[in-house]
């Protein structure tokens, strides 16, 4: 049997996450009465028991799997809350009712706000802090705006391009190269040479995986990338950011919005729009010399960021207190 690289970082992420406390669940959520048969399942991973710290929930973006993202924040921010870390729908092990169309970033956020109402103890009034990167932080923009100051607190958003319209697209194949015919082709990668082209967009420092045999990376890839890949591409055709429908409106909540000042994927410029569009309670902190993933790339920085500001928010006065 050969080697491959897919155990190795899978066995670090899941230690990553039992070392924090959290476990794997999964929950069924209630069948809407226009929905055919099936249902709706989220796959997430929580302490076990009742929530004794503040809820805060890690909404992962669009590359494999939430505890390869979220794995170097989860140790650090289970000291001080109770961490939620959901895959989202066509994600991991979270599917919608097979009648349900394709899932919007709404959608989404209406599963998650179903998730949180479901979690064992934590109590309707709980206001839940929420962290979302790239089209993670689409869903959790939704899921505030949706939910309310008085549900959703505190809200951090991570290169994520709130104003994304179908010129980005075609911007962002081109300086992918001009070679991929849709954004698809490129995010979710089948060949190696795919796969490096992405990790090149994706991190400012070179990693370690892109210097693998191709061979190792095809084998990793499609074993990632095969998993629900008609239902991922479906679901970036659902997304409504950059649609006629859709309109960035400011959020009441205080508002980090985090990016690097390397990402090609949503380049930096979009940081100092979408940060005009999202209100006066918007704070912009700039990763230097990272990518499109600073969780990932400088991580120590992110959850020192991140706790700082959650935390503040806690202490703050707040008018939506009850």
């Amino acid at each position: 049997m050969g080697f491959s690289f897919l155990p190795v970082m899978e066995y670090l992420s899941r230690r990553a996450f039992h070392a924090a406390g959290l476990c794997p669940h999964t929950v069924t959520l209630p069948r809407d009465p226009g929905e055919g048969s099936g249902a709706t399942t989220i796959h997430y991973w929580a302490p076990p028991g009742e929530p004794r710290l503040p809820p805060l929930l890690l909404i992962h973006g669009f590359g494999p799997m939430a505890t390869w993202q979220w794995r170097l924040q989860v140790g650090p921010f289970s000291r001080r809350f109770h961490v939620v870390v959901p895959d989202l729908l066509c994600f991991g092990g979270s599917s919608p009712c097979p009648s349900s169309p394709p899932p919007s970033e709404s959608a989404q956020a209406a599963a998650l706000a179903a998730l949180l109402a479901a979690l064992p103890g934590l109590p309707a009034t709980a206001r839940v802090a929420v962290v979302g990167t790239s089209y993670g932080g689409f869903v959790a923009y939704s899921l505030a705006r949706a939910a309310g100051p008085a549900r959703v607190g505190p809200v951090v958003i991570s290169n994520s391009d709130l104003l994304m319209t179908a010129e980005d697209d075609r911007a962002f194949l081109e300086r992918a190269g001009g070679e991929w015919a849709s954004a698809a082709d490129l995010l979710m990668p089948l060949d190696a040479r795919t796969a490096r082209r992405l990790m090149e967009l994706s991190f400012y420092r070179k990693q370690v995986t892109s210097m693998l045999p191709d061979f190792l990376i095809r084998e990793g890839v499609q074993k990632l990338f095969s998993d629900k890949r008609e239902e991922k591409i479906e679901l970036m055709k659902a997304i409504i950011i950059g649609t006629d429908e859709f309109q960035l409106t400011p959020l009441e909540q205080d508002v980090l919005l985090i990016w690097g000042d390397h990402d090609q994927i949503f380049p930096l410029d979009k940081a100092f729009a979408v940060k005009r569009c999202l209100g006066e309670n918007v704070r912009l902190e700039i990763f230097k010399e990272t990518g499109h993933v600073p969780q990932m790339e400088d991580p120590d920085r992110f959850n020192e960021v991140v706790l700082d500001f959650l935390l503040a928010s806690q202490k703050s006065p707040n008018q939506h207190d009850q």
